[in-house]
C-alpha cells in the first residue's frame, strides 16, 4: 500500500453470479487530488466506484486506508473513513424535502429527538458551493438535474475526505457542470480528494490531475493527465484490436416503414425530431452512458410521457400507454430484466406467458395446455438451459434468464422490437443465440432499434446506427464503413453539442 494514499486498493476483483466485471485493479487515491475514472461502456469504472463507497463488496483484494488493512468494508464503514459516493443511479427519497435528503442519515439531534435543523445547515452548504435549490421542495417535484444536485450536496453534506462522483454531469448544464468543477477543485484545495467517473473526456483533461483507465473489469494504467489528450485516452480505452466477435449476415431486404416518430418530446429528455424503421430492418444507437439512448425507447413504447406522434405501419398511436403500444404491435426488451423484465418468483412458463394470457384464456381461465406449447416452444427455440418449463428463473444464469425475457417479448409475434442491452451480462454463448434471433426476427419481417453500450455489438448487427446524445439523433453512420473506433471518437465530438439529424 502507498503510504502516501489516503485509500488503496490492491487486487481489486468483483464477480456477479458467473460474470467476472472487475478483475486485479490496483489504485492509490492521494490526499488533496482530483482523480479520473475513465473506460468504456461496461469496463468496470461504477463497479469499481460502488466498491470504494462500500456499496458493493469485492470479492477479491485489500482496501485500505491511511495506510491500515481494513478488514470489514462497507458503506456505515467507508463513512467512518471518510469514504463517500455519490450515485449514478439517483439514491434519492422522492416523498422528502431537499434538505431531508441531503442530511438523510446524519440528522442533528438531542437524546434521539431530531433538531430539524436540516434547512439551516442547507442554506450554508449551499452558499458554500454555488448550487442552489429550495431546501422545502419536494423531491419528486424536481427535475432530474435538480435531483442530481441534490446528490452533489448530500456527498459535500458528509465532509468525507474521499468523495466518489460516479457520472455526475450526465443531466447538467454547461453552467452547471462548470460550477461542480470549481466545487472540485475547492474539495481538493482543501486537501479532500474527488474520484471523477464520468465519459466526458474533455472534463477529464479540464479538471483531473491523474487518470486511470479501465479497459474490461482490468486496470490499463492510471498517469498524471498533464500528459494525456483526447487520442491518447481514447486508444487506451480501446486498447488492441479486440477478439473478433462473427455475427450472423445482416438482412438487407427491407419492407415498407414500420415504426415513424416523429418530433417526439419526452418528460425525460428524449428529443426525436424523426425516425424511421422499416419492416426487416435493423437500426441502432449508439451512445454513451447517460447519453439519452433508454429515454428515447421509452419515450416511443409510453413509458414515459411524451409529445408527438408514432405511427406503426401507418397507423398513428393515439393512446400512448405501454399497454396500447403492444397492442398496436410495438414491444420492448428493457435493460434491467430482474426489475423490469421478469418476475423473480414466478416459473419459466408464467413469465413467457404473463404478456400474452389474453390470447389463450376464457373467462378468466388460463388453457394450461397452450401456455405450456408456448412455453416449450420458446425454450427450444432459444435453447434456455434448464429446459425445465417450471423452473425458477430466479435460479437460472444471467444468459438463461436474458433468453427468457426476450422469448416472452417476442411471442406475440410483434411488428417492432425494441431490445435495451440485449446481451449484457450474458455468455458467449447465450449472446451468439440471442443475436441469431434477432437477425432471424429482422428477416421475417420485424422492425428491431438495438441499443446497447457495446459498440461492436450495434455495428456488428444494425444497418443503420444513430449517434445519441442528451437524448437526441446527433448523426447517423453506415456501420459497415467505420470502425468501433470511429464511433468513439465521433461520440466524444459531439458531446454537448446542439447538432441534430432530421
Amino acid at each position: 500500500m502507498s503510504a502516501a494514499a489516503t485509500l488503496s486498493v490492491r487486487g481489486a476483483g468483483v464477480r456477479f453470479g458467473d460474470v467476472q466485471v472487475l478483475s486485479g485493479v490496483d489504485l492509490d487515491i492521494r490526499p488533496g487530488e482530483v482523480h479520473g475514472l475513465i473506460g468504456e461502456n461496461g469496463a468496470g469504472k461504477s463497479t469499481l466506484g460502488k466498491v470504494l463507497g462500500g456499496y458493493y463488496r469485492a470479492t477479491q483484494g485489500t482496501i485500505a486506508v491511511d495506510g491500515r488493512l481494513q478488514d470489514r468494508w462497507d458503506t456505515p464503514t467507508a463513512l467512518q473513513n471518510g469514504i463517500a459516493i455519490m450515485h449514478q443511479e439517483l439514491q434519492l427519497v422522492p416523498a422528502l424535502t431537499v434538505a431531508q435528503n441531503v442530511y438523510l442519515g446524519v440528522e442533528e439531534h438531542r437524546r434521539g429527538v431530531l433538531l430539524g435543523t436540516e434547512a439551516s445547515r442547507l442554506e450554508a452548504l449551499m452558499r458554500d458551493s454555488g448550487l442552489r435549490l429550495d431546501p422545502d421542495a419536494v423531491t419528486s417535484s424536481l427535475t432530474i438535474a435538480d435531483q442530481q444536485k441534490i446528490e452533489i450536496l448530500r456527498a459535500l453534506a458528509r465532509k468525507a475526505r474521499v468523495i466518489v462522483m460516479d457520472e455526475p454531469t450526465s443531466s447538467l448544464s454547461k453552467t452547471e457542470v462548470d460550477q461542480l468543477h470549481r466545487i472540485m477543485r475547492g474539495l481538493r484545495d482543501e486537501g479532500r480528494s474527488v474520484i471523477y467517473v464520468t465519459h466526458f473526456l474533455g472534463d477529464i483533461l479540464d479538471v483531473t490531475d491523474r487518470v486511470t483507465v479501465l479497459r474490461n473489469g482490468a486496470l490499463v494504467h492510471t498517469r498524471d493527465t498533464q500528459g494525456e489528450s483526447r487520442e491518447t485516452l481514447v486508444s487506451a480505452m480501446l486498447g488492441g484490436a479486440k477478439s473478433e466477435t462473427l455475427y450472423p449476415p445482416k438482412p438487407r431486404d427491407h419492407g415498407p416503414v414500420a415504426l415513424s416518430v416523429r418530433n417526439l418530446r419526452s418528460t425525460n429528455g428524449a428529443q426525436v425530431d424523426r425516425l424511421e424503421i422499416r419492416a426487416g430492418e435493423i437500426v441502432g444507437l449508439a451512445g454513451l452512458v447517460g447519453a439519452g439512448r433508454s429515454e428515447i425507447a421509452r419515450a416511443i413504447i409510453g413509458a414515459d410521457a411524451a409529445t408527438g406522434s408514432v405511427e406503426v405501419a401507418g397507423t398513428p398511436l393515439e393512446n400512448r400507454s405501454i399497454r396500447a403500444a403492444t397492442q398496436a404491435g410495438i414491444v420492448m426488451v428493457p435493460e434491467d430484466r430482474r426489475g423490469q423484465g421478469l418476475v423473480m418468483t414466478l416459473p419459466v412458463r408464467a413469465n413467457i406467458s404473463l404478456p400474452h394470457l389474453g390470447a389463450f384464456s376464457r373467462g378468466g381461465v388460463v388453457a394450461r395446455h397452450a401456455e405450456t406449447g408456448l412455453a416449450q416452444r420458446l425454450i427450444e427455440q432459444f435453447s434456455v438451459r434448464p429446459a425445465i418449463i417450471d423452473g425458477d428463473v430466479s435460479n437460472y444464469s444471467g444468459g438463461n434468464q436474458q433468453k427468457v425475457l426476450i422469448g416472452k417479448w417476442t411471442a406475440g409475434d410483434p411488428r417492432v422490437l425494441i431490445l435495451d442491452e440485449p446481451s449484457r451480462g450474458v455468455d458467449v454463448g447465450a449472446r451468439e443465440t440471442i443475436h441469431q434471433e434477432i437477425v432471424r426476427m429482422a428477416a421475417e419481417g420485424v422492425a428491431i432499434l438495438v441499443i446497447s453500450s457495446e459498440i461492436d455489438e450495434v455495428l456488428g448487427l444494425a444497418t443503420r446506427v444513430f449517434l445519441v446524445d442528451r437524448g437526441r439523433l446527433v448523426d447517423e453512420i453506415d456501420p459497415d464503413e467505420v470502425s468501433e473506433a470511429d464511433v468513439l471518437s465521433a461520440l466524444f465530438r459531439h458531446q454537448g453539442t446542439k447538432d441534430s439529424v432530421a
